[in-house]
């Protein structure tokens, strides 16, 4: 279990409140190594994801992933060009997608926020096993509905890159720059007290 600040993490992430490590730890790197992961590690994830909150317990999340050669080159048909170039060393691929009808046949209108609980639920559990994950909205949803298979009552959100951290040196130059942990605005910035106060 993760207990510190991570070294590359903590000169650009300082939590203003006390919080457990792992949500600073927790960031989106692009450089992969292309060792596998272990199935006991890769479905801890998911097992975490399992376990986040969803109206009405209705759980409309799933999971598509891809481990085989032929499974990624199925995904890599509907990445952008831009992802592709350092998503491909990936050792894992997730589509999450949430079902957008609930258990009665009416429309679910919380099926999208339960879905991005999920994804922070296994973000989270990744980070805690030492593991990177990075999801992408760079990918054609009708590409991938077709090649996937996915029935219409479903949304597709974002395409989710899971693996070991690589070296940033492994990337291209432009990408090297944009390898560091991003900061936050600040809180007052994003909690209104009473009514909406945006500035």
């Amino acid at each position: 279990m993760m207990n510190n600040i991570l070294p590359q993490v903590e000169k650009h992430r300082q939590a203003t409140y006390e919080i457990d490590p792992v949500f600073l730890n927790r960031w989106s790197p692009r450089s992969y190594k292309e060792d596998p992961v272990p199935d006991e590690v890769l479905f801890s994830l998911f097992e975490a994801a399992r376990w986040a909150p969803s109206g009405s317990n209705e759980q409309p999340w799933r999971f598509i992933i891809a481990r085989s050669e032929q499974d990624r080159q199925r995904f890599y048909s509907f990445i952008a060009e831009g992802n592709r170039i350092w998503c491909e060393k990936a050792p894992v691929l997730a589509l999450i997608l949430s079902k957008t009808i609930n258990g009665r046949g009416d429309h679910l209108r919380s099926h999208a926020f339960d879905a991005g609980a999920a994804w922070g639920y296994l973000a989270l559990e990744a980070a805690r096993k030492g593991l990177i994950t990075h999801a992408m909205g760079g990918f054609d949803p009708e590409k991938a509905r077709e090649a996937l298979g996915v029935p219409a009552e479903y949304e597709l959100h974002a395409v989710i890159a899971i693996g070991y951290q690589g070296e940033k040196e492994a990337l291209p130059e432009r990408l090297q720059e944009r390898e560091v942990p991003s900061g936050r605005r600040e809180l007052s910035e994003t909690v209104f007290e009473g009514v909406f106060a945006e500035k």
